[in-house]
């Protein structure tokens, strides 16, 4: 079918068919990756997944969708392109495991100017990487070659994800109390908000991304800011299978002040230990370059907390026991008090 599927005048007008199958067929090694062990069947006209229902009796579904946005421009500017995937995929499966459900599959939707099928095969190599962390299968996708809407180097990634979580398990913020405390989960970095500032204070077009910074031990400012996003899903499962896990907030654009508030119950306020927090580099950078108010700092980006968690008081220690030893830089930066506004940053 592949052999005798091609036309002269589509790919006059800018888009190679073939290209596409190429594409596909490169895309197949990273995607087997995400399969755990089943077998690889792309191409079809839909993603097939195969439900495992145990231990779940009255089964939820918890979908996400999300890109990554402006950050896509520096991948362009460093011609590097198999990390944006994983920021693609974390920034759907974080928010699922808001909801304290299990991410079960992904697919991602690539729109490009010109469709070279190595370069695409490389962003879909991070969204099996994203996949992998996260303990999804990456079922299906779509890739779209547009000449004339996107500029022939460049292209847009977005993706949508499905999880599962059981009706009696699914995270009730209104059990939260006075008392209960602020967990951290430390970021990786930047993650894949606010890029629309970032560029604009570091003026990303005009200068070398590539130089060593000294205020970032060293590392050049490209691959600091093309730090993927963290993926917090595992460690997370983990611990809600031990811990009263009260309220969790994927901290992205809109920082603190606009996600934190989104778990927390009205009449009840998240305390922040300001002082606690542990800030990265290229956060206090870009607000002494940019001359960026602290206010605005927090109402934009993460700050170096990539996720907050609420548990009771009695469970902190456990609960921090769990997560380190799933890997995450996680300490207590805050408490629930009772007041009008539902985050305070002090």
């Amino acid at each position: 079918m592949k052999e005798i599927s091609q036309s002269k005048t589509y790919k006059d007008a800018g888009v190679d068919i073939t290209a596409g199958y190429k594409a596909v067929e490169l895309m197949k090694i990273h995607i087997a990756r995400t399969m755990m062990g089943k077998s690889v069947d792309i191409g079809g006209f839909g993603g097939l997944f195969e439900l495992d229902m145990t231990g779940i009796t009255k089964p939820v579904l918890v979908s996400g969708t999300d890109g990554v946005g402006t950050k896509l421009k520096l991948a362009f500017l460093m011609d590097k392109h198999d990390t944006v995937g994983i920021d693609c995929v974390a920034m759907c499966v974080n928010d699922i495991i808001c909801c304290g459900a299990k991410p079960l599959f992904f697919l991602d939707y690539i729109a490009c100017g010109k469709n070279y099928p190595e370069k695409i095969a490389e962003i879909v190599s991070g969204i099996a990487e994203g996949c992998v962390q996260s303990g999804c299968q990456l079922i299906g996708g779509e890739t779209a070659e547009m000449p004339g809407f996107y500029d022939l180097d460049e292209y847009d990634l977005a993706g949508f994800s499905v999880g599962v979580v059981d009706k009696s398990k699914v995270l009730d913020k209104t059990t939260m109390a006075e008392g209960d405390v602020v967990i951290a989960l430390s970021s990786s970095g930047i993650h894949s908000n606010g890029f629309s500032l970032v560029r604009k204070v570091f003026d990303v077009e005009n200068i070398d991304l590539k130089a060593p910074v000294a205020e970032l031990n060293g590392k050049s400012l490209g691959d600091t800011l093309l730090t993927p996003t963290k993926i917090y899903v595992k460690p997370m499962v983990e611990l809600f299978k031990e811990v009263d896990v009260k309220g969790v907030s994927h901290i992205t654009g809109g920082g603190f002040y606009e996600n934190i508030p989104r778990s927390i119950p009205d009449g009840l306020c998240a305390k922040i230990n300001k002082e606690s927090l542990r800030i990265l580099p290229i956060f206090k950078l870009m607000q002494e370059k940019g001359n960026i108010p602290e206010h605005d700092m927090f109402n934009t980006f993460n700050m170096g907390v990539g996720m907050s968690v609420i548990v009771p008081k009695a469970q902190e220690e456990k609960a921090l026991e769990i997560l380190r030893a799933n890997g995450e830089d996680a300490y207590t930066v805050g408490e629930i008090i009772k007041a009008a506004e539902k985050v305070e940053i002090c």
